[in-house]
C-alpha cells in the first residue's frame, strides 16, 4: 500500500525504541538477581539495516546486502563497575538510558502523529 509508506522509517524506528525500552526495563528490573548480563540495542545498525533491507534494486547484483542479518541488534554492555556477584547492571546508567530512550520514543510518536494530522487535514481538504 503506498499510503502506508508516508509514515516510512519512523514506523520502523518507533518499533525498534520500543523494543530497546524492554531491554533497559529488564536490565532495571533484573539489577539484584546474580550473574545477570545487562545488555542494550544498537539502534543505528538496526535501522540501518531496515534501510537497507527496503532499498529495491532493478538488479540482485547492484547492491550487495545480507537479508540473513535480521537480528535484534542487542549486545551486552560492560560495566563501568563490576559487581562481586557478576551482575553487569548499573541501575544508574540504566535510569539514564531508559530516561533518554523515553524523550526519543516520545519525539518520534510525536512525530509520526503531525503526520498523521497533516494527512487529516489534507483529507478534509483543510
Amino acid at each position: 500500500m503506498k499510503f502506508l509508506s508516508v509514515f516510512g522509517l519512523h514506523e520502523k524506528a518507533l518499533a525498534l525504541k520500543s523494543h530497546r525500552m524492554g531491554v533497559i526495563s529488564k536490565n532495571i528490573a533484573n539489577a539484584d538477581t546474580p550473574r545477570f548480563k545487562a545488555k542494550d540495542v544498537d539502534f543505528k545498525k538496526v535501522l540501518s539495516e531496515a534501510m537497507v533491507s527496503d532499498l529495491r534494486t532493478t538488479h540482485n547484483r547492484h547492491i550487495a546486502h545480507s537479508n540473513a542479518s535480521t537480528g535484534s541488534g542487542e549486545y551486552y554492555t560492560v560495566p563501568f563497575n563490576p559487581s562481586i556477584d557478576g551482575n553487569t547492571v548499573e541501575i544508574s546508567v540504566e535510569q539514564a538510558k531508559y530516561g533518554k530512550a523515553a524523550a526519543e520514543y516520545q519525539a518520534s510518536l510525536r512525530f509520526i502523529e503531525s503526520r498523521v494530522s497533516g494527512i487529516r487535514k489534507a483529507l478534509r481538504g483543510e
